[in-house]
């Protein structure tokens, strides 16, 4: 976990301690929101942290930390170690609940055995209250500290049920313990209880740390990406090998990956050839081989070979760091249908207490013959067997289970909207270049009008400020010439059409075809009609009178493309293909990936109101780009997906990346937001229909059918399973 401060209006993503039920989750927010000067703020249970929007003018995180600490819980604000932190803490609890639960148990089993077998021995209360003791006020007692510290505030939570239940039944056994004459002289039995609020305890205490367990399997994708960075690398140094940290290495550094290393930080192999397994960050699972000025990532692990290699990014600039950044901040974020159950779990607690009163109050007054004491054992089973815990956890722990399977496959969601929304797309809107294609384009004929040398010296200083992935193939192509390139002045990027400059006050473009014609100049002798027959797309060059070279440059399509394209299709997907190329480009690519509708020459804002068009025809568009010209109709899209090998602006603006641009990562993240949405509402369903079911039963409705009542200490385990069982149907996901 991170902190996060940007420089206006600062937010903080930062984990929180000290919450034990969905309710906590709502009071932190709650109580974060009423600060003075937070604009926003999400807290979620499931990887227990708060994302805080706030006026750096008007309060501080410090302040934000006291206010919590209050009520009970915490903030933990140093972003240094406030991972580690929160496991340590984390640790530590689990450590000292399973203490605490042993404890309970072995005090608790002899007062079910006094309770159930040897109620008529001698002293038998008081022993069971000597027993029973300690399991509430020293193995149990966080349960009322907690229920205290929320009371002083107004609040209340799944502590406050607990405290009060078993807090009734101690309470109610001591008085007859000490006082049995008072119902004596009524011709009345004093029952005691001591048995049912310690196994209470004792079962909630069993929940917790499975719940706590499961909820750790959660963030396994997490903990998986980050346990790929080695801990020591070896650098060249002086002309020697040299061990050491990985918080040591600089930008810069030579480092030495040997058989089967683990690659430290981000950079360019300087010598040595091997194949490196990149699957823990691409999903790839084919080995990628490395030579001479390949790019390499942290986390990824060499296999036989050896190489060198500069370290060009180190620390959180490394791609791994971003991967598990995103990963953080998508597992924190709250999907739609979580809103609903955060406002039921608002107002639960409350409500289930109202209903444990109108219970007590019912029974009392209608219950004949032992009212007061089966009025107060239905009351205490409807505290006991309510929980809110499974309605906060349903949608959390499903979506980052979801969110860490995506990351596992090379699929990166930024939010929970984004995953939940993937399952219902329609339409999927394509780019060609990079998208479909390679990326990788190559110069396969060249027109020049002229053979002035000076002309490609121009054309190559505007093609290699382009951004254009096409301009690389040219930029390669004149290099490859032995030209040189020569000062230029007043580049300019037009969007969706070309670029252009100033050389000696002359001006130059280079651009598409459509765009050239526009500037009123004449293509004789070039053979573009046969060039883009061929599907190649053709690049001009000009100054304001004449065309002065053009190329024809291929672009391969991916292998996958076609399947992935069949696989949307046959999903029931519109699939349209949206680029800058020229008609019959688009038509010959879109013709060999079995695309039906697509548009040539289509520009930027084209893009995005051709996005907007299907939207308003009720569709819910997905669109997949790679370059900044795609980054307006990503931003209008209802799910935005971009290729990882694509430019940062696009993946920026993109709700999801796919790391190895292969296409058929789509229709896996689609089918991932199927399985993720699937889980959310048979967790839903199950924790609604739990407490719908379980609470009137604990009132005893069923009582004057059939005299069937529920026991409280049979309540407290199903309300210990209630949660495991949510967490446990979220983790099924890991197996899909």
């Amino acid at each position: 976990m991170e902190t996060e401060i940007n420089t206006e209006n600062q937010q903080l993503l930062v984990p929180v301690t000290g919450m034990t039920c969905a309710a906590c989750a709502v009071s932190v927010e709650n109580i974060l929101k009423k600060q003075e000067g937070v604009l926003e703020c999400a807290v979620n249970f499931a990887n227990e942290s708060a994302r805080i929007s706030f006026d750096t003018t008007q309060t501080n995180p410090e302040a934000l930390k006291n206010a919590l600490q209050a009520v009970g819980y915490d903030l933990l604000l140093h972003p240094e170690n406030a991972q580690a932190q929160q496991a340590e803490q984390k640790a530590n609890q689990l450590l000292t609940l399973q203490k605490r639960l042993l404890w309970a148990t072995i005090l608790t089993l002899p007062v079910v055995v006094l309770g159930m077998f040897f109620m008529e021995l001698p002293f038998v209360n008081w022993i069971m209250l000597a027993l029973t003791t300690p399991v509430l006020a020293i193995f149990g007692r966080d349960f009322f500290i907690h229920a205290w510290k929320q009371a002083k505030y107004g609040q209340a939570n799944m502590d406050t049920l607990v405290a009060l239940s078993t807090g009734i039944a101690f309470t109610f056994s001591l008085f007859n313990t000490v006082y049995p004459e008072f119902w004596h002289q009524r011709g009345l039995h004093p029952h005691v209880y001591f048995e049912a609020s310690a196994v209470i305890i004792v079962f909630i205490m069993v929940g917790k740390w499975l719940e706590e367990k499961a909820k750790a399997n959660t963030s396994t994708a997490i903990q998986k990406l980050m346990g790929l960075q080695p801990r020591t690398v070896w650098i060249i140094e002086n002309g020697e090998e040299k061990e050491i940290d990985i918080a040591a290495v600089r930008v810069g550094d030579r480092i030495v990956v040997k058989p089967g290393d683990k690659i430290a930080v981000d950079g360019k192999v300087l010598s040595g050839t091997s194949y490196v397994d990149e699957s823990m960050i691409s999903g790839e699972p084919v080995p990628v081989e490395k030579n001479k000025g390949s790019k390499v990532f942290a986390g990824t692990v060499n296999q036989q070979g050896s190489f060198r290699f500069l370290a060009e990014k180190v620390g959180e600039a490394t791609l791994l760091a971003q991967i598990i950044r995103m990963v953080q901040q998508a597992q924190g974020s709250k999907a739609p249908i979580q809103q609903l159950a955060d406002k039921i779990a608002a107002v639960f607690v409350p409500v289930v207490m109202g209903i444990s009163v109108l219970t007590f109050v019912v029974w009392s007054s209608f219950g004949g013959e032992n009212a007061l004491t089966q009025g107060l054992l239905s009351a205490i089973t409807v505290l006991v067997i309510a929980c809110p815990c499974a309605l906060g956890l349903a949608t959390p722990t499903a979506i980052m289970v979801g969110v860490g399977k995506g990351a596992e496959n090379g699929i990166l969601i930024k939010d929970a909207q984004s995953l939940e929304l993937a399952h219902r797309i329609d339409a999927v809107v394509l780019d060609k270049t990079g998208t479909i294609t390679e990326g990788k384009p190559t110069v396969t004929d060249t027109y020049w009008a002229s053979d002035e040398p000076a002309f490609k010296s121009i054309a190559l200083a505007l093609e290699s400020q382009s951004s254009h992935p096409l301009a690389a193939s040219i930029v390669q192509t004149l290099k490859a010439e032995g030209i040189k390139s020569v000062p230029i002045i007043q580049f300019e990027n037009v969007a969706g059409k070309g670029v252009k400059a100033l050389f000696e006050g002359n001006e130059y473009v280079i651009g598409s075809v459509f765009w050239i014609a526009e500037r009123g100049l004449s293509f004789a002798n070039i053979p573009i009609n046969t060039w883009q027959e061929s599907a190649k797309t053709v690049v001009v060059f000009a100054n304001k009178k004449d065309v002065l070279a053009a190329w024809a440059i291929t672009d391969p399509i991916k292998p996958t493309s076609a399947q992935a394209i069949a696989d949307l299709q046959r999903e029931g997907i519109e699939v349209y293909m949206l680029t800058g190329d020229n008609a019959f480009t688009a038509q010959k690519v879109a013709q060999e990936v079995g695309i039906n509708h697509f548009k040539g020459q289509v520009l930027p804002a084209d893009k995005a109101a051709f996005v907007e068009q299907l939207q308003h025809a009720g569709k819910i568009v997905a669109m997949v780009g790679d370059g900044i010209n795609d980054s307006h109709a990503l931003a209008q899209a209802d799910v935005s997906i971009a290729m990882g090998k694509g430019s940062d602006i696009a993946m920026d603006v993109a709700k999801m990346t796919l790391i190895s641009s292969d296409l058929q990562k789509i229709p896996q993240a689609i089918q991932l937001s199927k399985w993720t949405v699937a889980a959310i509402h048979q967790n839903l369903f199950w924790a609604f229909i739990y407490n719908l079911i379980g609470i009137p039963l604990a009132a005893g409705v069923l009582y004057p059918i059939n005299g069937f009542l529920l026991n409280p200490m049979i309540a407290g385990a199903a309300m210990a399973l209630s949660s495991v069982s949510v967490v446990a149907n979220s983790l099924r996901l890991n197996k899909s």
